[in-house]
């Protein structure tokens, strides 16, 4: 199994978070699943790539030709693919994953994050997404969506687009009891 992570790639942000996508990394590659990321080397991106190599497990880096040139790209990496733009980028990583897990990280994150949620929303993405909440940190996201379905901008049914939890030990339990999202959902898209 494949299954991507979006988080943030700042070096200054909590303890927790580190210890939770250095967690999330062990638990991959004791799982044997293959991380799918963004292949940058500081922050949580560097923290999770390095805990799934550090315990045996593999790693598939996407990255856009212009933050290789920025340095910014982790070196040692089996599967490295170099895309031409950001948009390219999210797409292969979409392609290349079984499945999508969201940690805490700045707006490209939050972008990432809710275009896969959209792509759901039109079933060009039909896979499981968990928003992996550590220390509360999406609460505010999650309110802002579900006050979308209570002002009629998306469906009671888009709620069950993603599952929400709060600790590395309960993503892969979430993904595993996902409900199939079938394409014929996409009728929900419009209200």
């Amino acid at each position: 199994m494949n299954i991507c992570v979006y988080c943030g790639s700042s070096s200054r942000v909590k303890p927790a978070f580190f210890e939770a996508a250095n967690y999330l990394g062990r638990i991959f590659a004791e799982e044997n699943i293959t991380l799918v990321y963004g292949a940058g080397a500081v922050g949580l991106m560097g923290e999770v790539a390095g805990s799934v190599l550090a315990n045996g497990g593999r790693v598939k880096g996407v990255i856009p030709r212009f933050m290789v040139e920025e340095g910014w790209c982790r070196n040692g990496l089996e599967e490295l693919y170099i895309t031409e733009s950001m948009h390219e980028r999210k797409h292969k990583m979409a392609q290349m994953s079984d499945a999508v897990v969201a940690m805490p990280g700045g707006c490209g994150t939050l972008e990432e994050l809710l275009e896969i949620i959209t792509w759901k929303q039109l079933c060009l993405f039909t896979k499981p997404i968990v928003i992996l909440n550590i220390g509360g940190y999406f609460d505010s996201l999650v309110e802002l969506m579900q006050r979308a379905v209570d002002e009629n901008f998306m469906r009671n049914e888009h709620v069950r687009m993603w599952t929400v939890v709060n600790a590395a030990e309960d993503v892969l339990p979430a993904i595993r009891n996902t409900p199939e999202w079938d394409v014929t959902y996409r009728k929900f898209a419009a209200i």
